[in-house]
């Protein structure tokens, strides 16, 4: 039986990620796991996160997990999502803190100066909530899915990518913000498609059928 793998460094909403992917994958083996070897030995893994950047960064490293999701990360399939997308990136203003370096660009916070909507009315930082998510791009992993389909959002800080080839989503909040990116074997949402109903779903049914 395929395993997916769940990164468990003590900060996600681990168990919401896991029963979405059991929904969408019956016959795959879906494990929570901190255990370096089962993330080396499973055919997909899951990256989630929740929290600050600089809590998430020291738990990755004192779990012993960093070594073993980079190279998941460049070896086999590999969903992001929140903070472990945000993680991917080389730095991010949180706490000025370094990531994992696997995809060029950082993570920087909503701009309070920019944070008004329509009639002028203030934005509040986080951001909680459904926005549409506009798709830049063709990528199997929105196969059926509308573009600018609703999905759940809950961030202070967003990723800016270094290469705009990298950028498959973006929103509106305050001004546009890249909110998907894919790069061979990785896609990663700001989103929380575990949250998002049907269409996260079907987010997630895609990345077990994507073969990058």
């Amino acid at each position: 039986m395929s395993t997916i793998a769940v990164v468990d460094y003590s900060m996600g909403n681990l168990y919401s990620v896991a029963k979405a992917l059991e929904h969408v994958a019956p016959k795959w083996r879906v494990v929570v796991t901190g255990d370096p070897a089962q993330v080396a030995g499973a055919d997909r893994v899951v990256f989630p996160g929740q929290g600050a950047m600089p809590d998430c960064v020291r738990h990755l490293d004192e779990s012993g997990l960093r070594s073993e999701v980079v190279r998941a990360a460049r070896e086999k399939p590999m969903f992001g999502v929140c903070i472990g997308a945000q993680m991917l990136f080389e730095r991010s203003a949180e706490g000025d803190t370094p990531g994992l370096g696997l995809l060029a660009g950082e993570v920087v916070r909503f701009d309070r100066r920019r944070m008004t909507g329509p009639g002028g009315a203030r934005l509040k930082v986080p951001h909680m909530g459904w926005n549409r998510v506009r798709q830049l791009r063709e990528h199997p992993v929105w196969a059926g899915i509308p573009d600018e389909t609703f999905f759940y959002f809950v961030h202070s800080y967003h990723f800016a990518p270094a290469d705009p080839r990298d950028c498959v989503g973006d929103s509106e909040y305050g001004g546009r913000f890249t909110c998907a990116v894919a790069r061979d074997n990785i896609f990663a949402t700001q989103f929380h498609p575990e949250k998002s109903s049907g269409h996260g779903l079907k987010l997630y049914e895609n990345f077990i059928d994507w073969r990058p």
